[in-house]
């Protein structure tokens, strides 16, 4: 059994990284979906959504910067630092890695546009935060594509999970919000179901 090396530390140490922030990305990204727009989950109060949400975030935030790191660092292959926030430069790899380094651009975005949210329109910031959710589909097939150690085995499921997850938590918000009575229309519907019991009464008097 070979020893494990600097050279080689650093590589496993990028794949997993890599694998982490994948897992945490998803569970952001679903967390995200799962929310109403009261920014709460069923059975949940908004504090402790709020919360979770934050500290998953930073610590994908955490993961993504040790993998970029950790990649930029390893000397098997040759990524320079520009290829890590422009897109499509690195002789490595181009196009998968150039989907990362997007993936990559849409979370400093998000991250930049919350710390002066309060600069922000509501609608501007709500704009740049949805774009982010792209960032979620751009780093899964960089992943995907870029690491043979997704494309099998154990990794496969991993990856397979976290696609299914998304997918369903998306399903799930799409039919809820099916389901929704729109803004312009829930005071009547409101005062419909305050006014139905009163009138059952008044029935029930007489």
């Amino acid at each position: 059994m070979s020893a494990i090396t600097h050279t080689t530390a650093l590589w496993y140490a990028s794949r997993a990284t890599g694998v982490v922030s994948l897992l945490l990305l998803s569970l952001v990204v679903i967390l995200g979906i799962l929310v109403n727009r009261q920014g709460r989950l069923p059975g949940l109060p908004s504090f402790a959504i709020t919360g979770l949400h934050r500290t998953v975030s930073l610590l994908a935030v955490l993961f993504v910067a040790l993998h970029v790191a950790t990649a930029v660092i390893d000397p098997f292959v040759s990524i320079g630092v520009a290829a890590v926030v422009i897109p499509f430069v690195s002789a490595y790899k181009p196009l998968w890695l150039g989907l990362g380094a997007v993936s990559l651009d849409l979370v400093a975005a998000l991250i930049v546009t919350s710390l002066v949210r309060a600069h922000l329109s509501r609608r501007a910031w709500r704009g740049i935060h949805w774009l982010a959710y792209a960032a979620w589909p751009l780093a899964l097939v960089h992943s995907f594509m870029s690491s043979p150690d997704l494309r099998s085995g154990g990794f496969l499921v991993l990856t397979a999970g976290c696609t299914l997850a998304v997918a369903g938590a998306a399903v799930w918000r799409l039919a809820s919000g099916a389901r929704e009575v729109p803004r312009a229309e829930r005071a009547a519907v409101t005062l419909m179901r305050t006014r139905g019991p009163a009138r059952a009464s008044d029935g029930g008097a007489r």
